[in-house]
């Protein structure tokens, strides 16, 4: 997996358009503020051990989080990192497992629309810290 972690304190999205036909239509736009958003990029080598990968990107997210006293982050699948991609099906399904232990920590999650390609505008901080790469 990679992730690219950008604190931003202002994103917005609009889905552009389907890129999986079987993926659900998407609704409307998307605005937060004071978040970290994980561009996330599943390979296909997180196929063999993905409650590990899971783990080590969730360590990852509440990491940063703290440094900047959020508990609010944006999921986005972004198969732009990497020439290995994991199959869309468990791609999605490792992001929902994000998602779900993100809340049940007590983080407000948004996830991006799946399966879209999507408009977006990111204001990132300016400390160096808000921008962080992970390989894991």
């Amino acid at each position: 997996m990679k992730l690219l972690l950008l604190y931003a304190p202002d994103y917005w999205l609009r889905p552009y358009e389907k890129n999986l036909p079987e993926a659900p239509n998407a609704a409307g736009e998307l605005q937060l503020q004071n978040a970290v958003v994980a561009l996330i990029h599943a390979e296909e080598k997180d196929e063999a051990d993905a409650g590990s990968v899971v783990t080590k990107a969730i360590k990852n997210l509440k990491w940063l989080a703290r440094k900047f006293d959020t508990t609010q982050v944006v999921l986005h699948s972004f198969a732009h990192l990497s020439s290995s991609k994991a199959d869309p099906v468990f791609a999605e399904q490792l992001l929902q497992q994000m998602a779900e232990r993100l809340r049940s920590v007590g983080f407000t999650v948004a996830t991006t629309p799946f399966g879209y390609f999507n408009e977006f505008r990111v204001h990132v901080a300016g400390p160096s810290l808000a921008k962080v790469f992970v390989e894991i």
